[in-house]
């Protein structure tokens, strides 16, 4: 088990909810939790994976869903079961969608 951890600047989201959870833990899909973060203008997120030696990947994804969306004052953490990046994007997406009430 492989754990990261990213910091990206980012438009401040405006949560519709406490929390959002999105997706399963299971063999090519991922869970994301989405929470209030500390700074209004940055996203955290902390990445679990199966998939060891990805994390520029992962942090490529990550910098580009940040600088598409409005997730600034978020805490994301992921649970990766050796998901591709397309799914990583569509989930972060959902998850986001969810939390802010659709609004992105």
């Amino acid at each position: 088990m492989e754990k990261l951890e990213f910091r990206f600047p980012a438009q401040p989201a405006t949560p519709a909810a406490g929390a959002a959870l999105c997706g399963v833990v299971g063999s090519g899909n991922l869970e994301i939790l989405i929470r209030s973060g500390d700074e209004a203008d940055t996203c955290v997120v902390s990445v679990k994976t199966s998939a060891r030696g990805f994390g520029r990947i992962w942090e490529a994804v990550i910098a580009e869903f940040a600088a598409r969306h409005a997730a600034g004052g978020t805490r994301i953490a992921i649970n990766d079961m050796g998901a591709t990046p397309a799914v990583v994007s569509l989930r972060l997406g959902q998850a986001l969608g969810e939390y802010t009430g659709g609004v992105q």
